[in-house]
């Protein structure tokens, strides 16, 4: 039986952001920043159990069964589709340049590339950019709201969560409309990006006593850093583009982000490398 994704629709992430609203704006607060921590520590760990029944195994099997060249590929392909959307909102934000620079980059790819399979937009020195809604809102001095864990799509802030619909309506597999082949590469986008962590999980584990705690203070500390462009002074000084770049990613995405820890990997352009995570201080 073909799993369906329906409930990826752009109603369905309508009603999980508008819910995610309403239980933000209603909840007592325990901690500073977080005031749903008991709702959203059930969820994480709602999560972290899905990962580990069904994630996981399907990311390990993938790892042993697709060669490394072509999950570099498949990395590229998916990263491929989120340059439009990318380049969009770049250009939402007065970033013409860096929004030209996506556009071109998905040009390049799209045709020389074979479909985004080769990435030959960075060979010829075309950065890869990481933008999406939620990044455009807090551009334009939209308010990040409390922290919340969805399910299914990890770590957000309330601004995060309302803009998931349109980030994953305009950056995934989700606009083709030939539903087998939809609900093949959403597939294997949530295995591919799964697979990028494998290995990352222990590293984790050891960096913190609150692992739950630990996800949420990086997630909003990058989350900032992002929607600042850099400007905002980062608490965690030792982590890299490639580990602060996939939190959040909103696009970040088909139900990739099942478990919280799952957004400490790059879905847009994910290479097959692990990623990277701070050291706790």
């Amino acid at each position: 039986m073909q799993v369906q994704f329906r409930f990826l629709r752009h109603r369905g992430l309508a009603a999980i952001a508008l819910a995610a609203a309403m239980l933000a704006g209603c909840a007592t607060t325990a901690t500073p920043g977080d005031p749903l921590e008991g709702y959203n520590r059930a969820m994480f760990a709602f999560n972290e159990q899905v990962d580990k029944v069904a994630l996981e195994p399907a990311a390990r099997a993938y790892a042993s069964v697709v060669p490394v060249p072509l999950r570099t590929g498949i990395g590229n392909f998916f990263g491929n589709l989120a340059d439009p959307w990318i380049g969009l909102n770049n250009l939402l934000q007065g970033k013409v340049a860096e929004s030209l620079g996506d556009f071109m980059r998905f040009a390049f790819n799209s045709t020389w590339g074979v479909l985004g399979v080769l990435d030959i937009a960075s060979e010829a020195g075309l950065a890869k950019h990481d933008e999406d809604l939620g990044q455009t809102l807090g551009h334009w001095g939209v308010g990040e709201g409390a922290y919340i864990v969805l399910p299914f799509f990890g770590p957000r802030t309330v601004r995060d969560a309302l803009a998931l619909p349109a980030d994953i309506e305009g950056d995934s597999p989700l606009r083709i409309g030939h539903v087998p082949t939809r609900n093949t590469l959403t597939g294997v986008r949530i295995v591919h990006t799964r697979h990028t962590l494998l290995g990352a999980e222990r590293t984790l584990e050891e960096a913190t006593l609150d692992k739950y705690a630990y996800v949420r203070d990086f997630y909003l500390e990058q989350r900032r850093y992002k929607v600042s462009d850099g400007k905002r002074e980062r608490v965690y000084e030792d982590f890299d583009d490639l580990s602060a770049s996939p939190l959040g990613d909103g696009i970040d995405v088909a139900a990739v982000a099942a478990v919280a820890s799952l957004e400490l990997a790059r879905l847009r352009g994910a290479r097959s490398r692990p990623a990277a995570l701070p050291h706790n201080r």
